[in-house]
């Protein structure tokens, strides 16, 4: 049965979700989810797809998933690929998730948004700089992780890889420049030579040239 993704290509949440599935090798698809056009916020949404009114969102059978983290290792289990090798990495892939989600994406994805998806003159100032000291210090941590290594957990790449990533491959200005964190560059690198690896917006519909 292929499995459904709710997503869309802005999203660097439904990122860390796509990419693993599509490199996993499982059978899935992508369903577009209409965020910009407020489809996450409507009664039917939240009624029949996530109660949290968000993306992304995995469907396989009966089987409904929310929250990136959740999806990752449901494809893990299913796949066997990008959890852990060992009950040790398996832990250690989710310290660097949640660190992930609390520390990187939560403040890269606001960031970003604010500074790219609303208009000019609503973008708050003094809240971007605010965030952007926070980003600096976890590429700080991040990058300083990396030295010496290729992938955040173990010798190949697991879910601690895409969640850390979920944001860093968007052209958009939200304050990171990869040319000025060594050990992430390469690091980015190496995601990029992954056999089937694609960009957000060719894995995922929806780009922001398609609202220009």
């Amino acid at each position: 049965m292929t499995m459904k993704l709710y997503c869309f290509g802005e999203s660097g949440n439904a990122y860390k979700a796509a990419l693993p599935l599509h490199l996993s090798g499982l059978d899935w698809e992508p369903l577009k989810v209409d965020f910009f056009g407020g489809e996450t916020r409507t009664t039917e949404y939240r009624s029949n797809v996530n109660e949290m009114g968000e993306a992304p969102v995995l469907v396989d059978g009966n089987t409904r998933l929310t929250q990136s983290g959740v999806i990752q290792m449901y494809i893990a289990e299913k796949s066997g690929k990008f959890g852990g090798a060992t009950p040790d990495e398996a832990r250690e892939v989710l310290r660097w998730v949640f660190w992930d989600n609390h520390k990187l994406s939560s403040q890269a994805g606001m960031t970003r948004f604010l500074m790219n998806f609303l208009p000019a003159d609503k973008r708050p100032a003094e809240v971007i700089a605010f965030t952007q000291g926070r980003l600096k210090s976890a590429y700080q941590v991040l990058d300083a992780h990396l030295a010496g290594r290729d992938w955040v957990v173990g010798n190949g790449p697991t879910n601690a890889d895409f969640s850390c990533c979920g944001y860093l491959f968007y052209p958009e200005p939200f304050g990171f420049d990869r040319t000025e964190w060594s050990n992430i560059d390469r690091w980015l690198g190496n995601i990029e030579e992954l056999d089937g690896w694609k960009h957000p917006y060719d894995l995922m519909p929806g780009s922001p040239a398609d609202r220009a």
